[in-house]
């Protein structure tokens, strides 16, 4: 049978360095909260349950976390104190059989690997916690491991610290793996900090070292165990998130020529032989296929770029945006909850928005489909191998037949039937040497004459 696991998110901190008003943990991060982020890493285990720790007054967050879909549960710690409290308040009505798992909710690089290594490493040895660690740049502010003949002897304080220690012991990230069986027994052997007024959990491996239950650590990647707690930091985590997105698109085929200029989402989708070229934005829930073309200073947000597509430069395709294979969507064009079928083009300076655009369309310069009335939006239906002349507005709801064409300069306000031509603009009127009449007129009011 499978061992049931049990995950602590531990989010109860109010994040009052973030200087902004809102929670910690919410705090955006390549699309996705850097709760939501934790949570995604914690769904990939398949726990049994997952239990939030919040603060009073945290529902939003609360709210956010449920939206997971994980069988999750919130446990509010009231007051605060501490990290030992608050897993004590969150195991309160776990069953003592399987595995709790402890992580916390601002700490988004924090990888499924790594923890199911964290877990791997605590069943090898049948210990009663397994503590991860890591080797960051800066070890400033850590706790140290002290490590007695392979085992986890303690978790010393940076400020109780000698100075061989500091320098080289495992820097404690926090995330710890225990035993359900033994740890009720631990949690309540946790000796208040009066200093601090908190219970440390960090205190569980000395209790259980005293109880002669093996305590092991694991050492994984830096970057995993990165908190943040300020924009500083925030700056910093969406740096190495980014390193990492691109270092796994690099490697599966995709090409980009600058990548530290390029920008993913979590969920980014791109397969092997798309182009991104530099200053490409990526938001969530976007997909590109191989061998689709991205070019500079184009942003994509919540769409489908398929097989073979030109984007850009400077475009922007929006929500709901789906560019078939071969179509183009050319420099300063924007598009919203548009289909643009296959082979279709639309290169200029156009807006094409709640519109189908039909395979082999051409859209010119300057075209805008007008789906707002001020009060609801409407539809542009643009049929299979329609021409659309440059600077034409297409009224929604409208529909341009099959193979129909609009003359430039058209305002069309009705359907226009299959291999029908629409022109709307005005008779053109010319007056031979008028030109120069006019401007002598006009430089002659300009000087005063009459």
């Amino acid at each position: 049978m499978t061992t049931p696991l049990h995950v602590l998110v531990l989010a109860a901190g109010k994040g009052t360095r973030m200087k902004n008003g809102r929670p910690k943990v919410l705090h955006p991060l390549a699309g996705r909260s850097l709760l939501d982020h934790v949570l995604a890493v914690a769904a990939e285990l398949e726990p049994s349950r997952v239990v939030l720790v919040l603060a009073p007054g945290m529902e939003e967050v609360a709210a956010s976390a449920r939206a997971s879909g994980l069988p999750l549960s919130v446990a509010v710690q009231d007051p605060p104190l501490g990290t030992g409290h608050a897993v004590q308040v969150a195991t309160a009505g776990l069953p003592a059989e399987g595995e709790v798992l402890v992580l916390y909710g601002d700490t988004p690089l924090i990888g499924a690997a790594t923890l199911r290594g964290l877990l791997q490493a605590r069943r090898r040895a049948d210990a009663a916690v397994a503590v991860l660690g890591m080797s960051p740049p800066d070890r400033t502010g850590y706790g140290r491991f002290l490590q007695e003949g392979g085992r986890l002897a303690a978790i010393v304080e940076e400020r109780h610290a000698d100075p061989e220690l500091k320098r080289t012991g495992l820097c404690n990230a926090g995330v710890m793996a225990m035993d359900a069986a033994r740890l009720p027994e631990l949690l309540a052997g946790i000796p208040h900090r009066p200093d601090k007024n908190e219970y440390y959990l960090t205190d569980i491996v000395e209790l259980a070292r005293q109880r002669d239950w093996a305590c092991v650590a694991m050492e994984g990647p830096w970057q995993d165990g990165i908190g943040v707690n300020s924009q500083v930091q925030l700056a910093e985590a969406y740096r190495l998130f980014q390193e990492r997105l691109r270092q796994v698109a690099l490697e599966a085929g995709v090409i980009m020529t600058a990548p530290e200029t390029v920008h993913l989402s979590a969920d980014t989708e791109i397969e092997p032989g798309a182009i991104l070229e530099p200053y490409v934005v990526i938001g969530p829930k976007v997909r590109i296929g191989a061998r689709a073309h991205v070019q500079a200073f184009s942003h994509l947000a919540d769409c489908s770029i398929d097989h073979g597509a030109e984007i850009g430069p400077f475009a922007r395709v929006r929500p709901g945006s789906r560019i078939g294979s071969g179509a183009k969507i050319g420099n300063f064009v924007e598009t919203k909850n548009a289909l643009v079928e296959p082979g279709a083009k639309v290169n200029h300076l156009s807006y094409v928005g709640d519109a189908s655009v039909g395979a082999r369309a051409n859209l010119g310069a300057g075209t805008i489909t007008c789906n707002y009335d001020g009060f609801s939006k409407h539809r542009t239906e643009i049929g299979a191998g329609a021409f659309i002349g440059s600077n034409s507005a297409l009224v929604a709801p409208v529909r341009i037949g099959t193979g129909a064409l609009v003359g430039a300069g058209s305002v069309i306000t009705m359907d226009v039937p299959d291999d029908a031509l629409a022109v709307t603009r005005p008779q053109q009127i010319v007056r031979a040497g008028h030109a120069a009449t006019l401007r002598a007129r006009l430089a002659a009011r300009k000087a005063g004459k009459p």
